[in-house]
């Protein structure tokens, strides 16, 4: 299984390649050689507070608790060892050795694959590694390439990263992320199975670790139980030694990797005809979480998930393994309830990949619920929305109005049926019903939009959402708190946003394909995509708005970075209709239109026809262009935008 080839610890980010031409440190050879890896790029060391495990030897035991500052030795050592430790003969005295300090660990070596592009991992996966091999025989297939890299070289020195667990009996999870000791590795790997390598170590001298205070006694003891075996994956070489050992690194980390982000344990469950077609799309998947194309919070959901199935999974397991017997009726139940439980996590991250997560979820289509239509007695009603209702309230309204008084208002939103107006008061609110609008009404505050404040669910992934034939808002503020789909997705039908306030915390607003949207005398900020995105085949008129500190989320991929103010995907091209906008402050274009790779060149080359000198274009030929895209701009102030006012770009 994957979780038995991931490495115990997170990755050492400290280190940094060897420069060309530096002297290369040959492993090992006693305190020699791994003194010359302790430069001044080594990762400091830092004592801490935690609970050993018991060691054999009641020296070891007393230069544990006295090292690591801890517990009372009854706590440290286990049942009935404190009180004969107190009332027997006085332990013998600590060696000076062993108060000694851990030295720093040197500087891992840093994997080439943190600056491969997506295509070359692409390649080193699926053309390199796996070649076209099924999901039944990866394993065999990375056990194969790993095998002949260990073959450049059979001893080197490695830090040894482990989970604190198999070192402390408490500790805090904080200080202590994971144990690394300096350890001289022999590589006789027999096994057949990569998740399951196991290579030889020994501690290096001079004896180094993160841990300054970590006692060399209990590093010797645990690993005299491992029988000096640990798991291959959680070793990683350390700078400064011959050029084979930087292979064997890369090697490690491209394994590493495999199991920790493409495999899953379904694979080789399932028929997949192109198995490399699917880890080319998981490794594309893992990019646009890196570069920031799937906004954040949707790439921490995605993972939250992976890691819970594989908890689930692991809970599934150790409750089986528990079961000593034929298993009873009660024990069966339990069973079935966490299968079922794994497969629901299973199809959900099956449907998450397929979809790619692309901007706002993989819940297509969001709304199942039915369009109730017109009352049968074809009247209309007015809901207030209100703590209390008076007559000054509604002295506005004609005699004839039907009313009905809310103080919620996601009562009100599940009381309308198509015509109907809801009226919100000044105040504080939240409605998930707000993300199921399928009838044709109207939602409006009464005063000053920003006294109306309407906050999205966190536990929810959508906060507004629309596939009504026309539904209205107006005089509001939406204030986006958790929610990971974008503040208002237009999946269908007409909506308008009128005098509205669009504070944002994930993808802005969302215009999917066929849907139409009116935007006016609006402020949309904070989204961490465009402030207005278009899909292909979609409608917008945008005027009097400002759209201004947008495309938040931060992203190392300066290709992906141009999202800014309104963002247009061509084919078919949607139609906009832009007037005195002010759009301003954005990471990225003001306006940017999207267009695929191979149509990119042809609207390319006729801007750059008008290029007079340097970046400066010929504003008839962007016009032209912008009106071949339904594209109609008049006096918006487009400014101090990162990127630039407007700009097509490769989608």
């Amino acid at each position: 299984m994957a979780s038995g080839a991931r490495a115990a610890g997170p990755e050492d980010r400290t280190g940094s390649p060897g420069r060309r031409g530096e002297k290369a440190v040959s492993a090992p050879g006693g305190d020699g050689a791994a003194a010359g890896m302790l430069k001044s790029r080594a990762s400091p060391a830092r004592s801490v507070v935690a609970s050993p495990r018991p060691v054999k030897a009641k020296a070891g035991r007393e230069a544990a608790r006295r090292r690591l500052q801890l517990l009372p030795v009854t706590q440290a050592q286990g049942p009935g060892e404190g009180a004969a430790g107190e009332e027997g003969e006085p332990l013998p005295s600590v060696p000076e050795e062993a108060q000694a300090e851990a030295r720093p660990l040197p500087p891992i070596c840093v994997s080439p694959m943190r600056g491969m592009w997506r295509d070359e991992k692409v390649a080193l996966y699926c053309d390199q590694v796996l070649q076209d091999c099924k999901a039944e025989d990866a394993d065999e297939a990375m056990s194969k390439y790993l095998s002949e890299k260990l073959k450049l070289k059979d001893r080197w020195l490695g830090v040894w990263k482990t989970n604190p667990e198999l070192f402390f009996v408490t500790y805090e999870e904080a200080s202590i992320p994971f144990v690394g000791i300096l350890v001289e590795v022999t590589c006789t790997p027999h096994q057949t199975s990569t998740s399951c390598f196991k290579v030889t170590v020994s501690v290096a001298e001079p004896f180094s670790s993160n841990i300054a205070n970590i006692p060399r006694g209990l590093v010797d003891e645990i690993l005299e139980e491992l029988e000096h075996c640990v798991p291959l994956l959680e070793v990683h070489p350390v700078e400064g030694q011959d050029s084979e050992i930087r292979d064997i690194a890369l090697a490690l980390e491209v394994v590493r990797f495999f199991y920790d982000f493409l495999w899953r344990d379904w694979d080789d469950e399932e028929s997949s005809e192109n198995y490399t077609a699917l880890i080319e799309e998981r490794i594309n998947l893992w990019c646009d979480i890196q570069d920031g194309t799937i906004p954040g919070p949707i790439a921490q959901r995605f993972k939250k998930t992976l890691e819970k199935y594989k908890n689930k999974r692991v809970e599934l397991i150790e409750y089986q393994s528990n079961i000593k017997e034929d298993p009873s009726a009660a024990e069966a139940v339990e069973c079935w309830k966490k299968y079922y439980e794994i497969v629901m996590l299973c199809g959900l991250l099956k449907m998450w990949e397929d979809l790619r997560l692309r901007v706002h979820g993989p819940f297509f289509p969001r709304i199942l619920r039915r369009r109730k239509g017109r009352r049968d007695f074809g009247k209309t009603i007015t809901h207030i929305v209100a703590k209390v209702m008076t007559t000054n309230m509604v002295k506005d309204l004609s005699s004839d109005t039907f009313l009905q008084q809310h103080d919620d208002l996601d009562l009100a939103l599940d009381s309308c049926y198509s015509g109907d107006t809801v009226v919100i008061f000044p105040g504080e609110y939240q409605a998930v019903n707000l993300a199921l609008l399928t009838d044709d009404i109207i939602i409006k505050g009464v005063g000053k939009r920003e006294e109306i404040r309407i906050t999205s669910e966190p536990s929810h992934d959508s906060f507004v959402v629309s596939k009504a034939d026309n539904v209205k808002l107006m005089h509001l503020s939406l204030i986006q708190q958790g929610t990971v789909d974008g503040i208002v997705v237009v999946e269908s039908g007409h909506m308008t946003l009128e005098n509205c306030v669009l504070k944002c915390e994930g993808t802005g607003v969302c215009v999917l394909t066929g849907a139409a949207l009116t935007l006016t005398d609006s402020e949309i900020t904070g989204a961490q995509g465009a402030g207005v995105e278009l899909y292909p085949g979609s409608m917008a008129v945008l005027e009097r708005n400002e759209i201004h500190h947008c495309n938040t989320l931060g992203t190392s991929d300066g290709s992906k970075s141009t999202l800014g103010g309104v963002s247009m995907k061509v084919l078919p091209a949607p139609k906009l209709k832009m007037t005195n906008n002010h759009i301003h402050s954005n990471s990225g274009y003001g306006v940017s239109i999207n267009q695929p790779a191979e149509q990119f060149f042809v609207v390319e080359e006729a801007l750059n026809k008008g290029a007079a000198s340097g970046d400066k274009k010929d504003e008839t030929v962007l016009s032209r262009v912008m009106h071949s895209l339904n594209l109609e701009m008049s006096d918006n102030k487009i400014e101090a935008n990162s990127k630039g006012d407007i700009r097509v770009v490769t989608g």
